[in-house]
């Protein structure tokens, strides 16, 4: 034993001999070694923290550890998006109760939500539709007033909103004018002139007050649809038991308004969808410029995006003017001259020279837009409190509407400004189904009053055709019978309703329901046990064990053949579609870099050693010719090479590691909402993992052991013939 500690100790003396001996060839081969350490310590440092950074987002947002749905889908499914940009045709599970109660009996599950994912388009509505709106409340509550005082009161804010309706149509006259010069004389629509011409007449409003009603249905359908400054919103949503999913995901916050109440119907707005697509468009631009500003440090003078929305906002200040009546008007003019120096009387061009700001005024007119001049408009499109009319396509293909009150809006904390977490809306469960087609037991309710109301009867789908026809099978074969059928007269009927789906509005009875529904429904509560009996699309699992998550679904699968129940159960990479695939496509990038230079680093070692060999036979033939066996050679050029990978690799390493260390403290800006989703937050705070140290070793000393095994074959072959030769 304490021969062989000599020999070792005798082969690495002579191994650091050598080294030190070529001190230029062991740099260079060091340096690499150093290098592909550093980067292996590093890129797996980072990519391990965005991926549990990015784990967070999903899991905390949507998706939850796991997701479960309905095993005979079509498609996979994918809750935050497919690269179609469509949604994956899932099949329902009939009964969430059973599937709830199934997966609870899974010892790792913590809890389950409920869920359905769809999309809808809707439109915000445009300023005249505002304004009328306003209008018809104040004048039914003129109507309404019982005495002189509220009579009086009412009759003074109509005249103060009659005032702005007019000023907006005097607006629209303007622009119908103006069109002749774009447009051709035939495309403008004559009735539309005459139209804007009669609202726009002071005998239209003298005689407003005689029949108020009836003058706002005219302005309501011909003159409003003039206005072309609405908005076409595509709003993706989940329908969900909402208190269950604010218990689920913790990092949900309500900003604005309220949750929904337990049992109601609602629609919580995303902030970010809330403020992207719903505020003033002007507003938002100045918010955006302040952001690029403040948070990425851009200016106005030289980021392009900023130039650009500065622009827009000058040329797109009617949007403001459509929401001012008279007495605003005047305000207006009075502050945007005495704000900007001006003289000008017309506060279409005040609002373009007070939008047309630079780096050096950008602050002082922001702060003087939110304090003087947004308190006199309508910020948002829908209202906290507004009932908001959703319309979408049912899985049977026909248009389904609900009636849903906006409650507030929310946020996933840490991913206020992310894309894919912020573009989800949440929706009651019994709205969503609704939309969705499905048969809930308020439609069916409705269904069954409708059946009794009409006098129609349910019958068997294989008698539908019969009774459909006027033909009705019968047992009678008897020659009177003449072949088992005969002649009915036709008969109104009710064809057995497909389970889950309802009758498309142009069936018998489907307009009818749509009829009985409506706001009387609105504001019903819900029993829970018909938000937890009814179809679901799909339903995310939280766990009490995360790193459980491969033995979770296969139990969960087991469970549900068990139970009978269709379920199939994927991760939360899987169920993020692509977005979950981000990290395993960052992964293969960097594991093909790393091996690009590790194979360069084998193959400059490899150069370097087998020249270091060939220097050196004289001197390993004199070691063969003393004694010197063949392992003992290959051991010598194998523990040179090791010695370099340890020494190099480790410094690598460690190197590495302070790098990680230092960053994670620093953290990692997030520059665009995308990063914002991966970082979890506004930053990445990287963190290092003991197994990236192990496996950079492991590496290095791969790669240099492999790469020292052809020299060392080399130098096994020679003989101390060649190293007198040699002298020679």
């Amino acid at each position: 034993m304490s021969g062989r500690l000599e020999t070792i100790g005798v082969v690495a003396q002579i191994a650091f001999r050598n080294l030190f001996a070529s001190r230029l060839k062991t740099f260079i081969v060091g340096g690499i070694i150093f290098f592909g350490a550093l980067i292996v310590v590093v890129g797996n440092s980072l990519l391990d923290s965005v991926d549990a950074s990015m784990s967070r987002s999903v899991i905390g947002s949507v998706a939850g550890h796991i997701q479960v749905y309905n095993s005979n889908s079509k498609d996979p499914l994918e809750v935050m998006g497919s690269m179609s940009m469509g949604d994956p045709d899932i099949s329902q599970l009939d009964d969430f109760a059973k599937v709830r109660d199934s997966l609870l009996k899974v010892p790792n599950v913590k809890s389950v939500v409920p869920m359905g994912i769809s999309g809808a388009l809707v439109t915000s509505g445009n300023t005249i539709d505002l304004a009328l709106e306003k209008l018809r409340g104040l004048v039914k509550k003129q109507l309404a007033a019982t005495n002189d005082a509220d009579r009086a009161k009412a009759a003074s804010l109509v005249a103060a909103e009659k005032g702005h309706v007019r000023q907006i149509i005097s607006l629209l006259q303007g622009d119908l004018k103006n069109a002749h010069v774009l447009l051709d004389e035939k495309a403008i629509d004559p009735e539309d002139i005459a139209a804007i011409n009669r609202a726009s007449s002071d005998a239209f409003w003298a005689a407003f007050d005689q029949k108020p009603l009836d003058a706002l249905e005219f302005l309501e359908n011909r003159i409003a649809s003039l206005a072309a400054d609405s908005d076409l919103i595509f709003l993706r949503y989940v329908g969900t038991d909402v208190q269950t999913f604010e218990k689920s995901f913790d990092r949900m916050k309500i900003i604005d308004g309220q949750m929904i109440p337990p049992g109601k119907r609602g629609f919580l707005f995303s902030k970010y969808v809330y403020e992207d697509q719903l505020k003033l468009k002007s507003a938002r631009r100045l918010d955006l410029i302040k952001e690029g500003r403040e948070l990425r440090g851009e200016t106005i003078a030289k980021d392009l995006d900023l130039q650009r929305m500065v622009r827009e906002n000058v040329a797109q200040v009617r949007e403001v003017q459509l929401q001012l009546d008279a007495p605003q008007t005047a305000t207006f003019r009075q502050k945007l001259q005495t704000f900007l120096g001006a003289t000008d009387q017309d506060v279409s061009v005040l609002l373009a020279k007070f939008f047309a700001t630079d780096d050096a005024n950008f602050a002082a007119r922001y702060d003087f837009f939110y304090k003087e001049l947004a308190p006199a408009l309508e910020l948002y499109r829908v209202r906290i409190g507004d009932v908001l009319t959703i319309k979408a396509f049912t899985r049977s293909g026909y248009v389904q509407s609900v009636n849903v009150p906006v409650y507030g809006t929310f946020q996933f904390q840490g991913l206020e400004k992310s894309t894919l977490a912020g573009g989800l809306n949440i929706m009651d469960l019994v709205s969503f189904r609704d939309l969705y087609g499905f048969l809930t037991g308020e439609r069916m309710a409705e269904i069954n009053a409708m059946r009794a109301a009409s006098g129609a009867k349910e019958i068997p789908r294989e008698k539908a055709e019969a009774e459909l026809f006027g033909t009705r099978q019968t047992d009678d074969t008897t020659a009177s019978g003449k072949g088992g059928t005969e002649k009915t007269a036709p008969r109104h009927i009710t064809a057995t309703a497909t389970p889950g789906i309802l009758p498309p509005s142009n069936e018998p009875g489907g307009i009818l329901a749509e009829k009985l529904r409506r706001d009387e429904v609105r504001g019903r509560v819900f029993n829970p046990d018909e938000v937890k009996r009814g179809v679901v699309l799909n339903a995310a699992v939280i766990l009490k064990d995360p790193k459980k998550i491969p033995q979770t679904i296969e139990a969960i699968e087991a469970q549900g053949k068990a139970d009978g129940l269709p379920l199939k159960a994927i991760s939360w990479q899987k169920a993020s579609g692509i977005v979950g695939q981000f990290i395993i496509m960052a992964r293969i990038v960097l594991y093909v870099a790393i091996l690009i230079i590790f194979t360069i680093a084998l193959v400059i070692i490899n150069n370097a050693l087998v020249m270091a060999t060939l220097e050196r036979v004289k001197e390993i033939g004199t070691l063969r010719a003393i004694g010197a066996q063949r392992r003992f050679i290959l051991g010598m050029l194998v523990i040179e090479a090791l010695v370099v990978g340890l020494i190099f690799g480790g410094a690598g390493a460690v190197v590495g590691a302070g790098v990680v260390k230092i960053i994670g403290k620093i953290g990692i800006p997030a520059t665009s909402d995308i990063w914002f989703f991966f970082f979890s937050g506004p930053r990445l705070h990287p963190f290092l993992g003991i197994t990236n140290i192990i496996g950079a070793f492991v590496i290095v000393l791969l790669v240099s052991a492999v790469s020292s095994f052809y020299p060392a074959w080399l130098a096994m072959r020679v003989t101390p013939r060649q190293a007198m030769a040699e002298d020679e």
